[in-house]
């Protein structure tokens, strides 16, 4: 088992893609799963921004 505990989680993704996503992640000199965990996260921080905005501008307006 690794030391990493963190959660293993499953996807689908066709071969072909998936290897395609390998070679991508290997000229970035990433793996796939710290890629998609950026991807992730980024994604997230995102989202939360935007909720914080809407959510500030409707203190502001009273609404």
């Amino acid at each position: 088992m690794a030391s990493n505990p963190t959660p293993q989680r499953v996807i689908r993704v066709d071969d072909e893609t998936w290897a395609a996503y390998g070679q991508l992640c290997e000229e970035k000199g990433i793996a796939r799963s710290a890629d998609l965990r950026m991807y992730i996260k980024r994604e997230v921080a995102e989202w939360q921004r935007q909720r914080r905005d809407v959510n500030a501008a409707k203190n502001i307006s009273g609404a």
